[in-house]
């Protein structure tokens, strides 16, 4: 199978100022939603301070909903499935669970690009430069969030969200992040309407034919981040 071409869109969102590497922390276990956002609000105001260093949280959560800013309470179809949480990220309504992988992204922009939307490309492009690694192809869409993976075997027009967008920024330092789907449960996104869009569905790794444990996706996201933003650091919280 030929090698596909690498994002021709990714930016360089290496750091103009002298930072040292991103922290790289990986939570084996089920972390809760409130805990994880406590601690990372809590990093962020010590990055925006001088604190604390850039990191990157790998994680897993429980089963739940969140809403963002400009979630519509009518796209939650089964609001007492799992908890939902409102939450200060861009977006709308989105699933997070066992076999996602979630990744908190807390950098610095004002030691990057003050470029908020540049910030987001270069997230879409981390994305889509890691599914090029297992020969999927996964793109961008104007009008819509996240990155996307045609579908032609279900329709001529079917498209698939693998990956979901949702940030937010304090004093120039980005957190939330990104959403990955590896091997969730996909049914259980039927409890929304996920990112407010009826049209497309979701897949994952597993769900288009690649057997990856998480580890090995961790590896593989860990060296598409590094050409963009620049060398990491694994630590342990």
């Amino acid at each position: 199978m030929p090698t596909p071409q690498r994002d021709s869109l990714s930016h360089d969102f290496l750091p103009t100022l002298e930072t040292g590497p991103v922290e790289w922390v990986v939570s084996d276990a089920l972390v809760d939603y409130e805990t994880a956002l406590t601690e990372m609000e809590a990093h962020v105001a010590r990055i925006a301070t001088g604190e604390g260093h850039e990191r990157v949280w790998l994680l897993e959560h429980p089963p739940l909903y969140t809403a963002g800013t400009s979630a519509d309470d009518a796209d939650l179809i089964a609001p007492d499935r799992f908890p939902v949480y409102k939450t200060g990220r861009g977006g709308q309504h989105t699933y997070h669970g066992p076999g996602q992988r979630v990744a908190y992204v807390m950098l610095d922009l004002k030691r990057r690009q003050q470029d908020v939307r540049a910030f987001v490309s270069a997230l879409e492009a981390w994305i889509i430069n890691s599914l090029w690694h297992y020969h999927i192809r996964g793109e961008r869409r104007e009008d819509r969030v996240g990155v996307w993976v045609r579908r032609p075997e279900k329709g001529a027009n079917v498209e698939d969200k693998i990956a979901a967008i949702g940030i937010r920024l304090r004093k120039w330092v980005t957190f939330h992040g990104i959403s990955f789907n590896v091997e969730p449960e996909l049914e259980h996104f039927s409890g929304i309407v996920p990112c407010g869009i009826q049209e497309h569905g979701v897949t994952s790794l597993v769900d288009l034919g690649i057997p990856v444990t998480m580890p090995e996706h961790d590896s593989v996201l860990r060296a598409e981040f590094e050409k963009i933003f620049g060398p990491t650091e694994q630590i342990s919280l």
